[in-house]
């Protein structure tokens, strides 16, 4: 009798704050080559996050529907713990650009050295999407630009409402 293929269940960690189109075209191309994704956001109150987690999650939630597969927690402390809490075989992360590489190398060979049997991947980001990050996004918001395109329709609208209240 043949062994039976192991399944794959990837997690895919960040701040999501807010979650971009970048985010969310990786959580679609990922979710397809995996058996479970589970996008994982960091709890980091030193991050001074624009919002709280609880929002995070709503909105990622509200964003990920589509996608059967992907389920969306949050975590503290070390994310190779969380995975291996989780069942999760395989991080998933993007690259945009070279110097994304050179940190996620370093999270990598580290996570590894924590948990060698939990493997990472690498995901090139989309041509059209390898400029955005939240950062960006947030700064672009909060001096009243135009950040259609760069984030989904609900976030944006979320967005917009929260950069308003701060400007107040």
């Amino acid at each position: 009798m043949a062994a039976q293929p192991s399944r794959i269940v990837a997690i895919y960690p960040g701040s999501f704050d807010p979650i971009t189109n970048g985010h969310l075209d990786l959580i679609a191309r990922g979710s397809r080559l995996v058996d479970r994704f589970i996008v994982a956001i960091l709890r980091n109150e030193a991050k001074k996050p624009l919002f709280s987690v609880e929002e995070r999650i709503e909105m990622l939630k509200e964003v990920v529907r589509p996608y059967p597969n992907v389920e969306v927690g949050a975590f503290g402390g070390l994310l190779v713990d969380y995975a291996a809490e989780r069942g999760a075989n395989l991080i998933l992360r993007g690259i945009r650009a070279i110097s994304d590489y050179e940190y996620e190398l370093q999270m990598a060979l580290m996570n590894r050295r924590l948990r060698p049997e939990i493997e990472t991947a690498f995901l090139m980001a989309s041509e059209a999407y390898s400029f955005i990050s939240a950062h960006l996004v947030k700064e672009v918001a909060s001096l009243g630009g135009n950040v259609s395109g760069l984030v989904p329709p609900s976030v944006e609208a979320r967005l917009k409402g929260r950069c308003q209240q701060r400007g107040a």
